[in-house]
C-alpha cells in the first residue's frame, strides 16, 4: 500500500514536471533564437555594410573618373580653338560671318554646352548660341583671367537666369604674334552627369575646396554647402535608425537619413581643383540581404521550435497515455486493496469474536476441570450439615436450645463456605468488563489461590507465596487478571505433577513495572518461543487445545503489560507477568 502511494506520487510529480520542461525548452529556444537573430543582424549588417562601403568607393571613383575625363577632354578644346586660323583671321578682320557656324559644329562635336568668341572688349562676336551674340561679358571672371594669363583657365560662375544653375567654362586668350586678339570660352555641359546620376537613382554630390556644392543629384542642393545640407537632413526614427544602422566607432557618422532612406556616405578626392565627390549608397540592399537571411534563420528557428514542441507534445501524449494506464492500474489496485482491506477487517472482526469465544471456552474448560474438586469441596460441608441437622433435631427434642443454636451456627458457617466456593466459580465464568479499575495484585493472587484451592489440595503442591506487606495497585479488569493467574497456576500444577516434592513459588515485586512471577520445579519448557502461539500444546490429546497461554498473553498485552516464559535453573519454569504500576500510569497520563 505504501509502495503504491509512493508510485502514485511519483506519477503525479512526473505529470506536473513535464509541462514545466516543455515550457523551459520553449523559453530556452526563444532566448537562443532572439540572441541568434540579434547577433546575426549586427554581424551581417556590419559585414554587408563593409561590402557596400567598398562598392560605394568603387562607384564614387567611377563617377569621379567620368567627370574628370569629361573635364579633361574639353579642357583641350580652348587650346585648339585659340590656334584655329579661322578665329584668328575673323578677329583681325572683324568679319564673323562664318564664325558662329563653325562654333556650332565644334559644340555638337564635343558635346559642349556652348562656345563663345569674345573680342578684347569682352563683347560676344560669335557664339554657338546666337542669343549670346552682342552681349558684353567683360564683367565675368573668366574674361579678366584670360586677359591676364596666357594659359587655359577654368571658372565656375552662377547662371544669370537661375541662381541654382552653375556654369563651368574653360577660357583662353587668342593672340597673334604675342598680341592678344580675343578670348575663346568653352562652357562644359556637366548636367549630363547629374542626369545620369538621377536615372540610376544615385545620390551624388560634388563639392569644391570650400565645401560648396557644384554638382548634385538634387538640383536644389546647388549653391549650398554640403555640411549645411547634411545638418538639415532629418535623423529619422531612433529605433529604426538604431536597428538599421550598423555599429561603427568612427569619429564621423557616415550615415544620413534622407527621404525615409538610410544612406551610406562615401567620399573621395577627384584630384581636380580640390573637388570632392560624395556618393550616398542606400542601405536598402543591405537590409534586404540581412532581412532575407534573418527570415531564413527565423524560419529555421520556428521549424526547430515547432519540431521541439511537436516532440514535446508527442512525449507528453505518450506520458499522458502511460500515466492514464498507470492511473487505471492504480485504481484497479486500490479497488482490489479496498476489497482486501474490507475482507481483512471482516476476518479480524470474526477473529476477535472467535478469540472472545475461545477465551470464554478456555475459562469454561478450566471450570470443567475444577468441577470435580469443587464437588468434593461441596460434598464435605453438605455431609457435615446433614450431621449437624440430625443432631439439632435430637437437641430440640431434648429441649437443649443453646446447643441447638450452636449447631445452627455451624451450619451457617458451612453455607457461607459453600457460597464463597460458588461465587468464585461464578466470577471466573463470567466475561470481564471493558473499563479497567484499580486492583491490588495481592488480592488477585489470594483470590486465584482460593479458587484453585481444591486442585492444590488434591495435588499436594506446596505454595510459596512472597507478597509485599503494602498494596500493589495495578490498572486491570479483575476477572481477566484472575484468568491470567489461574491459567499460570493450572500450568504450574500440571508441570509439577509427578514430582516427589512439588512446589510453586509466587513472587510479587513493585517498581516501574509491577511483576508477578510464578515459578515451579517441574520438567521445564520444551520451546519457550512457541509457547504463546495459539494451539501449541505439549499435553496429551484430550487434555487441552493450547489456547490458555495464548489467550493470557493477549489479555496481558491488552492490559498494557506482557507475559513471558523461560526455563529456570537447575529445573522448572518461570512465568512472569509485567504490568505498569499505578505511578507510571499517572506519569503517562500527566504527559
Amino acid at each position: 500500500m505504501q509502495n503504491d502511494g509512493r508510485k502514485q506520487r511519483l506519477i503525479k510529480k512526473k505529470a506536473a514536471g513535464s509541462p514545466w520542461r516543455v515550457r523551459l525548452l520553449v523559453i530556452v529556444l526563444f532566448i537562443a533564437g532572439a540572441a541568434t537573430i540579434i547577433f546575426s543582424n549586427s554581424f551581417l549588417t556590419q559585414r554587408f555594410t563593409d561590402t557596400l562601403s567598398k562598392q560605394s568607393q568603387l562607384t564614387a571613383a567611377l563617377y569621379s573618373g567620368n567627370m574628370i575625363s569629361m573635364l579633361e577632354r574639353q579642357a583641350l578644346l580652348p587650346l585648339v580653338l585659340a590656334r584655329d586660323p579661322v578665329f584668328i583671321s575673323a578677329l583681325r578682320s572683324q568679319d564673323y560671318t562664318n564664325t558662329s557656324r563653325r562654333l556650332i559644329e565644334f559644340t555638337a562635336e564635343i558635346s559642349a554646352s556652348s562656345i563663345d568668341l569674345l573680342d578684347l572688349d569682352g563683347r560676344v562676336v560669335a557664339s554657338s548660341d546666337r542669343r549670346q551674340i552682342g552681349k558684353s561679358l567683360a564683367d565675368q571672371p573668366y574674361y579678366v583671367t584670360s586677359l591676364r594669363e596666357a594659359g587655359t583657365g577654368f571658372t565656375v560662375t552662377q547662371s544669370a537666369d537661375n541662381d541654382r544653375l552653375l556654369n563651368f567654362q574653360y577660357s583662353r586668350r587668342i593672340q597673334d604674334q604675342q598680341a592678344p586678339l580675343g578670348i575663346i570660352v568653352v562652357r562644359v555641359d556637366l548636367s549630363q552627369l547629374e542626369e545620369s546620376w538621377k536615372r540610376r537613382g544615385d545620390t551624388v554630390v560634388v563639392t569644391d575646396s570650400e565645401d560648396n556644392i557644384v554638382l548634385a543629384s538634387y538640383p536644389f542642393w546647388r549653391s549650398n554647402t554640403l555640411s549645411s545640407v547634411l545638418a538639415a537632413a532629418p535623423t529619422g526614427n531612433t529605433v529604426f535608425t538604431a536597428f538599421h544602422t550598423p555599429r561603427n566607432s568612427a569619429e564621423e557618422n557616415p550615415y544620413i537619413f534622407l527621404n525615409d532612406n538610410l544612406l551610406l556616405r562615401s567620399e573621395i578626392k577627384t584630384g581636380f581643383r580640390g573637388w570632392r565627390l560624395t556618393y550616398f549608397a542606400r542601405i536598402d540592399s543591405v537590409r534586404s540581404r540581412v532581412n532575407g537571411i534573418l527570415a531564413l534563420e527565423i524560419m529555421a528557428l520556428a521549424l526547430l521550435m515547432a519540431a521541439g514542441l511537436y516532440l514535446g507534445n508527442t512525449r507528453l501524449k505518450r506520458q499522458s497515455r502511460k500515466i492514464a494506464a498507470e492511473s487505471e492500474q492504480l485504481r484497479r489496485l486500490n479497488a482490489r486493496l479496498s476489497e482486501e482491506i474490507e475482507e481483512r477487517q471482516r476476518v479480524e472482526r470474526n477473529l476477535e469474536v472467535a478469540e472472545q469465544s475461545l477465551e470464554q471456552a478456555s475459562k469454561l474448560a478450566a471450570l470443567g476441570q475444577m468441577s470435580a474438586a469443587v464437588s468434593h469441596e461441596l460434598n464435605q460441608p453438605l455431609a457435615a450439615m446433614k450431621t449437624y441437622l440430625a443432631g439439632a433435631r435430637l437437641l430440640l427434642k431434648q429441649d437443649r436450645a443453646d446447643e441447638t443454636i450452636s449447631s445452627f451456627h455451624r451450619i451457617d458457617d458451612l453455607i457461607e463456605r459453600m457460597g464463597a466456593i460458588t461465587r468464585q466459580l461464578k466470577s471466573f465464568a463470567r466475561k470481564g468488563s471493558d473499563e479497567p479499575i484499580e486492583v491490588d495484585l495481592r488480592d488477585a493472587v489470594d483470590g486465584s489461590l482460593a479458587m484453585m484451592s481444591p486442585q492444590l489440595r488434591g495435588s499436594r503442591v506446596e505454595i510459596k507465596k512472597i507478597l509485599p506487606p503494602h498494596p500493589v495497585m495495578v490498572s486491570a479488569d479483575p476477572v481477566r487478571l484472575d484468568q491470567i493467574i489461574v491459567n499460570l497456576l493450572r500450568n504450574a500444577i500440571e508441570a509439577v505433577d509427578g514430582e516427589p516434592e512439588p512446589w510453586i513459588e509466587i513472587l510479587v515485586t513493585k517498581g516501574h513495572m509491577t511483576r508477578l512471577t510464578v515459578r515451579d520445579n517441574g520438567t521445564g519448557l520444551e520451546d519457550p518461543d512457541a509457547l504463546f502461539e495459539p494451539f501449541y500444546t505439549t499435553k496429551r490429546p484430550g487434555e487441552g487445545v493450547g489456547l490458555g497461554l495464548a489467550i493470557s498473553a493477549g489479555i496481558a498485552s491488552e492490559l498494557g503489560g506482557r507475559l513471558t516464559a523461560r526455563n529456570a535453573e537447575p529445573k522448572g519454569a518461570i512465568f512472569e507477568l509485567q504490568m505498569p504500576s499505578r505511578s507510571s500510569i499517572a506519569t503517562k497520563a500527566a504527559e
